[in-house]
């Protein structure tokens, strides 16, 4: 019997860490580490000359990136007149539950986009979105109850209403708010919805805060309307900051890629940059590392992969750059399109851009080598691909989607 038991034991432990290989949750933007690195992807030998759709669902509108945590899925889109929170089984794409709550139209020359852009975010039980006028909802993740709302009753929102996805960490919700000028990055009890720290000054931008630790000093780092800053995550005080000036008559849209005390950011007509975070004294400093003037985006944040970023310029194209050095390894000509995102699979890479093709490509410095690319849309898609195991869920305009690898 002890022999069974140990047999059984072993199994299962097995079959649990097969599990944790194999599979990923995606609770928040850009994922896990908020760098778009996807774990337990195991490309196949052969890739098949299409992808399977196992089921296809309307979920409404929006270009909210769903998230998945453990055995379900999550939205946030518009149906109507109302901003709806939706849980799906990933496996068969029913709903489990859904709450709608009133949000005032998009007007202005952002109608084309009348849904929620802002990625949810799971942690502790619970989900927290952001709606496109700036309704911020804590919801209970099993029932969808609602445990607190903060309403936006004075419609501030930066020009082309909001973008940017909360950062849950250490009991804390984090937000953006405000308008052009003038906004405020909060922490926010992500139990009780409570004020614990904020700070005032540049509107939001279309990017959303990411965390680092420098010199054992945790922080959050935000790209703002005009300037990339730094605050102490305990108490939201600024450690450092650096002017990042939209440029072409154009908005800051690109959320900065940290890697250890280095960071990486880049916005349509000012290239890619890295800076280095160090203690000066007795306060933080900010390093220029280097600049490349030739090579930016308009949208997408780069990954770091090997010592390379990867990513897609405000031209539409595909490129690679050193990331010691900042020098251009190699630009495809290739034109995709204005919004894309990518992400780092391990041995290949995957490019989304808006056209619904998803694009598979080698992580090589030397160039660029197209693996394969399939067709998984046929409305814009301005959400990342969510990628889980052998697993792809796309939402495009106004569906969400499984797709397997077969």
């Amino acid at each position: 019997m002890k022999k069974y038991n140990l047999i059984l034991g072993t199994v299962i432990i097995l079959v649990v860490i097969s599990a944790n290989l194999y599979s990923q949750d995606w609770p928040q933007f850009r994922g896990p580490g908020r760098d778009s690195k996807v774990t337990g992807f195991k490309a196949p030998a052969t890739w098949p000359a299409q992808l399977k759709q196992v089921w296809k669902v309307s979920v409404g509108s929006g270009d909210a990136t769903p998230v998945l945590s453990g055995k379900k899925i999550y939205l946030s889109t518009r149906q109507n007149t109302d901003e709806v929170v939706t849980c799906l089984d990933p496996e068969t794409g029913k709903e489990i539950w859904k709450t709608p709550y009133p949000a005032a139209a998009v007007t202005g020359p952002s109608t084309s986009h009348p849904g929620p852009r802002s990625t949810p975010a799971v942690a502790q039980g619970k989900i927290v979105t952001f709606g496109v006028t700036g309704i911020l909802t804590c919801l209970d993740a099993a029932t969808g109850k609602i445990l607190w709302k903060k309403d936006n009753p004075e419609n501030l929102v930066p020009q082309f209403y909001t973008g940017m996805s909360p950062l849950l960490t250490e009991g804390m919700c984090i937000v953006h708010t405000g308008t052009k000028d003038k906004g405020t990055i909060a922490a926010l009890d992500l139990a009780t919805g409570n004020e614990k720290w904020k700070w005032e000054g540049d509107g939001p931008a279309y990017s959303s805060p990411s965390l680092m630790t420098a010199d054992g000093k945790k922080m959050v780092v935000v790209q703002t309307e005009k300037n990339l800053v730094g605050l102490g995550l305990a108490d939201g005080k600024l450690l450092w900051q650096i002017a990042t000036p939209p440029q072409q008559r154009f908005y800051n849209s690109t959320s900065p890629y940290i890697n250890g005390q280095i960071i990486y950011y880049t916005g349509q007509g000012s290239g890619t940059k890295a800076i280095q975070i160090v203690m000066d004294g007795n306060k933080f400093s900010v390093k220029e590392l280097w600049s490349n003037p030739d090579i930016g985006a308009k949208w997408n944040t780069p990954i770091l992969k090997d010592g390379y970023l990867y990513g897609f310029t405000d031209q539409r194209r595909i490129y690679c750059i050193d990331a010691t050095t900042g020098k251009t390894a190699w630009l495809d000509e290739t034109v995709n399109s204005d919004f894309a995102t990518i992400l780092d699979c391990g041995s290949v890479i995957i490019g989304f851009p808006s056209t619904g093709n998803l694009i598979v490509f080698k992580p090589d410095p030397k160039a660029y080598t197209e693996i394969v690319k399939y067709k998984v849309a046929e409305t814009p898609v301005y959400a990342f691909p969510i990628i889980s195991g052998n697993t792809i869920y796309v939402k495009d305009a106004e569906s969400l989607a499984e797709y397997k690898i077969e």
